[in-house]
């Protein structure tokens, strides 16, 4: 075999995507799911490794924008799909093809790489960091009851099929205004709303066909809730389980009232949530956040792949000058020292031969791009080193997030 990736060619998909299922534990995927991802694949920047005619490595890469701090959407590559043969591991074919990955998301013009990690050990040794965290909580809404704001009894509540293309653009439209807010939200592109609602019979596992509520004040869409319910019965009892999937709102009215709504379905005890970003505001919206169990785990991995453009895309929260020592040895490019010069109107960053101030690696700026990891918590670790007094300080509050970064769906 060659450990050499090269580009898919379309009428290869099907060998290719056979090859990600067997390597993802081999159970087949439903039809209408494999239909979906064969809509998305942009083959042209996809790569395979082949041993002879059997497909033994998949990696792909979408063509996304990320919003970073300050609210603008810059370029990224979404890296996904990415494979490797049981029988042909720690032969260097995933490295063979995080280095064509890299080199091709460089030649596309696209300064960041992104990706979500099934083994969040794998991607450091390749410069990503761990740049967001989501938060997930099992609330005992038998138990625990919510405040909710002025205004909340005035949203009217209905719920509607949720595939229905008018109910898909509604909801889409809610999306879109919520991207430019957060760091790490992905804008879209037509056919993506499509993943939200796919709802193939065989994934539901016992629980209930996807629903959708609207929120509606005078006529006009304000929040929208896409959610299952897994009925139980114990000894005669009813506790089914709500399980949230979806939730945004215009405003903290119709935000309470789709909690409400979730709270409150009939014949369930507990709602299950996950994949929400750490300061959402449902954590003050209930009386006993002891008895919501939250838990907080690891979500989006960026790669800064053109430091100088990647730096200079977003903005910093206080005003910000700083020479950086950066290792990467995996995209040598990187490697050296450069001048961040920023504030919330702009930045530049050049390189220089000046002293540095703060030294670090690319998985470290990775992990503090978006604004959700401190560099002074990355340097508690021992992972930034200060090589100036009072530098750290300032770098790590420069690159603060107002809003926590968040990444609402996998991709």
């Amino acid at each position: 075999m060659t450990r050499e990736p090269r580009v898919l060619a379309p009428a290869e998909w099907d060998r290719w995507f056979d090859a990600l299922a067997l390597a993802f534990g081999g159970l087949p995927e439903p039809s209408e799911y494999r239909e979906l991802m064969r809509t998305l694949t942009e083959t042209e920047r996809a790569l395979a490794v082949w041993d002879d005619d059997t497909c033994v490595g998949t990696a792909g890469a979408y063509r996304f924008r990320v919003t970073v701090p300050g609210g603008e959407l810059v370029p990224a590559a979404g890296v996904t799909l990415v494979s490797v043969a049981p029988t042909h591991r720690r032969r260097g074919v995933l490295t063979a093809m995080m280095r064509r990955q890299l080199d091709d998301v460089r030649s596309w013009g696209e300064p960041l790489a992104l990706l979500t990690a099934t083994e969040p050990t794998i991607y450091g040794r390749f410069g990503y960091g761990a740049a967001t965290q989501q938060l997930a909580a099992t609330i005992d809404t038998s138990r625990v009851a919510l405040a909710v704001p002025e205004g909340t009894d005035d949203v009217r509540l209905r719920e509607v099929p949720p595939a229905e293309q008018w109910v898909l653009d509604a909801c889409e439209a809610l999306y879109a205004a919520e991207v430019p807010l957060r760091p790490g939200m992905i804008a879209r592109t037509p056919g993506w709303e499509r993943t939200q609602v796919s709802d193939p019979e065989e994934s539901r596992n016992g629980r209930s066909p996807l629903r959708c509520a609207l929120a509606e004040r005078d006529g006009d869409v304000v929040g929208f809730t896409l959610f299952r319910v897994r009925p139980r019965r114990s000894e005669g009892v009813s506790e089914g389980t709500v399980e949230l999937e979806h939730l945004y709102a215009s405003d903290p009215a119709a935000y309470a009232s789709l909690w409400r709504f979730l709270f409150g379905i009939d014949l369930t005890t507990t709602l299950s949530v996950e994949g929400r970003p750490v300061d959402d505001p449902f954590q003050h919206l209930v009386l006993d956040v002891r008895r919501s169990r939250l838990r907080v785990r690891d979500a989006l991995y960026v790669r800064l792949v053109e430091v100088g453009p990647a730096l200079e895309a977003r903005r910093y929260r206080t005003p910000v000058d700083v020479v950086l020592e950066v290792e990467d040895a995996f995209c040598p490019w990187n490697e050296g020292r450069w001048r961040l010069t920023g504030d919330t109107e702009g930045a530049t960053c050049v390189r220089t031969a000046d002293q540095a101030d703060l030294a670090l690696s690319a998985r470290e700026l990775g992990s503090a791009y978006l604004g959700g990891t401190s560099l002074a918590a990355l340097a508690g670790a021992g992972r930034v080193r200060e090589l100036r007094p009072g530098a750290l300080a300032r770098a790590s509050a420069a690159f603060a997030s107002d809003t926590a970064p968040w990444l609402p769906h996998g991709f």
